[in-house]
């Protein structure tokens, strides 16, 4: 008996995760997409026998055809859809962030705390991909193997070709660096503790906002990060991190696919966004959500909506250093963290 899975959001990430669920996860059958643009979700879904089409992401919640929900729609509506979801006792698989805000982290968990009672499954899981990325796999299991001796310093890039319509300084934080606020304590083993933010000469590329940013973050182990998020690199989406450890590094490789050579050059092509870069660690993700579904429990390895208010609590000390000239601040986590679940 498959999962019948309803998306709500049918932008570029959206359409990845209705195509990916559809024709490479097992046990999964997408039943409804919803949109606000609802010929946009009508395109997506007249793809896919069987599924309709609808403007509301509330009424595909509410829907019976519906067993577990997707959101992938701006990150303004996530804690509304998910609330609404967890209500209706569906397991919902975000995408990051959980929110902008800790207070709609927290709403979030309080009403999952609220739906499940104590010692019920967790309903909420967040897209934090890069638990699954193969690359990120191998990095962990050789830091818990303690290759290379006790990390020191982390050096971490995400790069972009150009940032979506409306970004800012702010949404920087929330919707790009996030995902080292979850991948990096994961790597180390240790929470973020405090968190200052940079900004060097502005990109001339950049319209509306400060690009590049960097970020340095330290961890409760004493090792130092930066993060350096550019989202107007142009030349393609890139990735990468480095660990510099007591003996020696480890770092990331590009997942290459083919090289060029050429005019007496060699060459390599990026991708023109992160849905290439990442399109393992989704399907692996997509995976093991499902799985967990049919099963009962969800993986070990997928985020939670408590891990979700973690990273949001990191954002929003690296917004507080941003408005505050750059000034280290320390991470304040709600009490709630040490008490759920």
């Amino acid at each position: 008996m498959n999962i019948r899975v309803g998306v709500i959001g049918t932008g570029i990430m959206g359409a990845d995760h209705v195509t990916t669920l559809h024709r490479q996860i097992s046990g999964a059958a997408v039943s409804m997409v919803a949109d606000v643009d609802l010929a946009r979700a009508q395109g997506i879904g007249d793809g896919i026998a069987g599924a309709r089409a609808m403007a509301d992401g509330f009424a595909l919640i509410a829907d019976p055809e519906v067993d577990a929900v997707v959101i992938a729609s701006h990150d303004s509506t996530h804690a509304g859809l998910a609330v609404a979801a967890v209500r209706a006792g569906k397991p919902v698989l975000c995408e990051k962030p959980l929110a902008p805000t800790v207070a709609e982290c927290l709403h979030v968990v309080r009403a999952e705390l609220d739906a499940i009672g104590p010692g019920g499954s967790p309903l909420v899981s967040l897209g934090f991909m890069r638990r699954f990325d193969p690359g990120y796999v191998q990095l962990k299991a050789a830091l818990d193997a303690g290759e290379g001796g006790a990390p020191l310093l982390l050096h971490c890039i995400s790069r972009g070709v150009g940032s979506a319509p409306g970004a800012s300084n702010e949404s920087s934080v929330t919707g790009s660096a996030i995902n080292e606020f979850d991948a990096l304590p994961r790597l180390l083993g240790s929470p973020i503790v405090e968190v200052s933010w940079h900004a060097p000469r502005c990109s001339s590329e950049a319209i509306g906002l400060q690009d590049p940013q960097l970020l340095l973050l330290r961890t409760a182990d004493g090792a130092l990060s930066t993060v350096e998020v550019f989202l107007n690199a142009r030349y393609g989406y890139d990735v990468r991190c480095e660990i510099v450890c007591e003996t020696g590094t480890l770092a990331l490789t590009e997942p290459l696919r083919m090289v060029r050579d050429s005019a007496r050059q060699r060459a390599i092509e990026y991708p023109a966004d992160w849905r290439p870069r990442f399109a393992d660690a989704y399907r692996l993700e997509l995976q093991a959500w499902i799985d967990g579904i049919t099963g009962g429990q969800p993986s070990a390895d997928m985020a939670s909506a408590l891990d979700g208010l973690v990273a949001g609590a990191v954002a929003e000390a690296v917004i507080r250093s941003m408005r505050d000239g750059g000034r280290t601040v320390a991470v304040e986590l709600p009490s709630i963290v040490a008490t759920a679940f």
